[in-house]
């Protein structure tokens, strides 16, 4: 393995991803939204945190929902008020999985352009007659989609967790976050789940005819982040510490694998008889 031509090949795809703005949208509204927009809107809305403007019937219906989370959470929650509870119940678990969706969706849509965009912009012919191997290639590309969605998915926790203190500060009156399960979350599954998506696309690029068709195919890898939010709105689980690092190993064994599928597919001979 040369460290010089695969810098070179992931300085080139990065710079390309600078300048493509259907790349960059969506890698800048995702975090806009959900790291700083809704621990605002979550903390300032009184019929969700100010338990005392919100009506009787407003109070029960969180009481019956966060007497229906799971034992271990309502032990974790244990001493809060009422309007504390929510907040924490909010901020801190119910945005777990969510936050899981920053890394999956900025490895997806670099990974989209680094491999199918290639394609569509006529340059992967001229990049697979460069000197270098297919493994260093593949590594390369690899690289380029995964080191940028793992630094903006620590960049975005800083930001949630900054914005998340000062919006519920009025209720919670300390430093809440972070906390172990989100440390846990954002340096050992959040990798993870940017794996899974750069392999997911690898798989789906090889067939796509171009960026749109391969991020539209690889769009799918959200769907596991929609069932665990389902899973903690009724009650099913929760974001333990536990569950995280169980979740982030599960994750990384199948990046292992779709790693292993994508690397046997990515070969010169079957890129070019695809062009």
């Amino acid at each position: 393995m040369r460290a010089r031509p695969i810098g070179a090949v992931i300085r080139k795809d990065l710079k390309v991803v600078f300048q493509n703005k259907g790349v960059l949208l969506p890698i800048i509204i995702v975090p806009l939204v959900l790291f700083i927009f809704i621990p605002w809107l979550t903390a300032l809305t009184p019929s969700i945190v100010n338990v005392g403007s919100a009506s009787l019937d407003e109070v029960e219906e969180l009481n019956e929902l966060l007497a229906n989370m799971p034992p271990g959470l309502q032990q974790e929650l244990a001493g809060y008020t009422l309007e504390q509870k929510t907040t924490v119940f909010f901020l801190v678990y119910m945005l777990a999985p969510l936050f899981l969706i920053l890394p999956l969706m900025t490895a997806s849509v670099i990974a989209a352009d680094s491999f199918a965009g290639e394609k569509e912009r006529k340059t992967l012919e001229a990049l697979l007659y460069t000197p270098i191997s297919d493994r260093e290639l593949f590594l390369a590309k690899l690289l380029s989609a995964w080191l940028p969605a793992v630094a903006v998915s620590l960049l975005g926790f800083a930001v949630y967790a900054v914005n998340a203190n000062l919006a519920a500060w009025q209720v919670m009156g300390r430093v809440f976050l972070p906390n172990p399960m989100w440390l846990a979350l954002t340096l050992w599954v959040s990798p993870a789940a940017a794996g899974l998506g750069l392999c997911v696309m690898v798989l789906v690029s090889a067939r796509a005819q171009g960026f749109q068709d391969a991020y539209q195919l690889g769009g799918m890898v959200v769907l596991p982040v929609l069932v665990l939010v389902f899973g903690q709105v009724t009650g099913v689980m929760y974001f333990s510490l536990e569950l995280t690092l169980l979740l982030g190993l599960a994750v990384w064994l199948v990046d292992l694998l779709l790693l292993w599928l994508g690397a046997r597919s990515f070969r010169r001979s079957r890129l070019i008889a695809r062009l």
